[in-house]
């Protein structure tokens, strides 16, 4: 065999007849295995046998018997990433505003504007071309934070789209901001619930998703004690987007009292927070996700990502994309945009004093990126690292291509050397979904031609 095994579409055959087996056994030989797992680390020159949905083991697989054996040499094998903040309805408006100047701005055109001419369909689309776009890049598990739910038909299309790519995906659900809608949620969660998340081992899973406060969409949508009752008699997590600036750490220090925080509750930007509601986040096992383009970009609060504020009090936040209407899409970009802006903050605070900064390292976001994204999702025994008895959600990068040859530092050369295209294949759930550096199961120009459609038809009548 040869170190482009993943390029021989009789291997991808032999996976696909026995696709959905137990007994399917995946063995990946002699690759640089980065398992973000704390006790096993980097391994040169192993193995990875997948059995079934599983990792089975890891290290060195001598029992080959019954297995399709992929050469991996010369590749890095490595968790998938983990998303853990994603507003994918949105994705047929890619970077319609790139420059956007402020929140405001896209509360306005987005949220006030386009998000109210939005049909199922359109739901659906958008859902679907931002869980593509996710495993073509390694993400494989998504959380969306679908906060334009203005009808059970939204809702389901969008948990829909979400099953139909295969992705790990957590539907977060959220009633819109503004415009008319049928006032479904959040009583209908528990009719998704039944429907489509009945059991909790399976590739989707349901969280309820909420603001931080009344400033915005008013009440109705702010976390508190009447939504957290709504997600705990429905044994679901909750996430909760915009918690920025004073008024969200006077609502963090509400929920302390209220016993309202906790390892199920994720708190979304957590930018320009008081120390005393870091303390209340620290102290309560509350995950935090960060979103450093967002942050940075659009000017959230102090636009700095928290990532320093969020260490100090122990917290280990997951990463996530957020808006692609003026926002990359892929991994990658968070884990560098973080590692930069922490460590010129790290430089610039001692700079002229005799004093050592206190710098993350690559290590440090390539974990926010898998292992604590999957905490913060709530699938921190599921998936996040190459650990044996964890779903096979994983990447096969290849370390000869033009720009990430020679492997000196496997963990550098993911996050700083890698991109979408030096992907040659993605599995989740031990389910082929990127194969020879293609997405599978996806006829391109029918895509393209209603992604275009619905783009067409939401700016057309939000214009109107």
């Amino acid at each position: 065999m040869t170190p482009s095994d993943t390029t021989d579409p009789a291997v991808l055959a032999q996976l696909r007849r026995r696709s959905g087996r137990p007994d399917r056994r995946i063995l990946f030989t002699g690759a640089t295995v980065v398992t973000m797992d704390p006790g096993l680390g980097v391994l040169d020159r192993a193995d990875l046998l997948v059995e079934g949905d599983t990792i089975a083991a890891v290290g060195a697989c001598p029992d080959r018997h019954g297995a399709v054996v992929v050469d991996a040499t010369g590749t890095v094998l490595a968790p998938g990433f983990v998303d853990t903040h994603r507003h994918a309805w949105e994705t047929q408006l890619r970077r319609i505003m790139p420059d956007v100047h402020d929140l405001g701005a896209y509360v306005r055109a987005t949220l006030a504007g386009h998000a109210t001419v939005y049909r199922p369909h359109d739901m659906y689309v958008g859902t679907r071309l931002a869980a593509l776009t996710a495993i073509d890049s390694g993400i494989t598990c998504m959380l969306d934070f679908s906060h334009n739910s203005r009808t059970p038909a939204h809702s389901d299309a969008a948990v829909q789209a979400l099953a139909d790519t295969g992705i790990r995906g957590v539907h977060a659900s959220m009633g819109p901001h503004f415009g008319d809608w049928a006032g479904q949620w959040p009583g209908d969660l528990a009719r998704l619930r039944e429907e489509y998340f009945a059991t909790d081992d399976q590739l989707l899973t349901l969280r309820l998703a909420a603001l931080a406060t009344d400033e915005t969409a008013g009440p109705a949508l702010a976390y508190g004690p009447e939504l957290a009752r709504v997600a705990r008699d429905l044994g679901i997590g909750v996430s909760i987007d915009a918690v920025l600036g004073d008024s969200s750490s006077r609502a963090v220090l509400g929920w302390e009292r209220q016993g309202l925080l906790g390892a199920d509750v994720t708190l979304v930007h957590a930018t320009g927070l008081t120390r005393e509601a870091w303390r209340a986040i620290g102290g309560s096992g509350t995950t935090v996700a960060l979103a450093p383009t967002s942050d940075a970009q659009i000017g959230l609060d102090s636009a700095v990502p928290a990532i320093d504020e969020a260490l100090s009090v122990g917290v280990r936040p997951g990463l996530s994309i957020d808006v692609e209407v003026a926002l990359a899409s892929d991994m990658f970009t968070q884990m560098r945009a973080l590692h930069t802006i922490q460590r010129m903050r790290a430089v610039n605070a001692v700079h002229g004093t005799d004093r050592r900064p206190v710098r993350i390292t690559t290590h440090d976001v390539l974990d926010f990126a898998t292992l604590q994204g999957a905490r913060t999702n709530g699938l921190g025994a599921v998936t996040g690292s190459l650990t044996p008895g964890k779903k096979a959600d994983l990447l096969v990068i290849r370390a000869d291509d033009l720009n990430t040859m020679p492997l000196n530092d496997p963990i550098g050369t993911v996050v700083l050397g890698s991109d979408a295209r030096n992907i040659s294949a993605v599995l989740v759930n031990g389910e082929p979904r990127k194969w020879n550096g293609q997405v599978l199961d996806i006829d391109l120009p029918a895509l393209r031609d209603e992604v275009h459609a619905s783009r067409d038809h939401i700016l057309a009548a939000s214009a109107a």
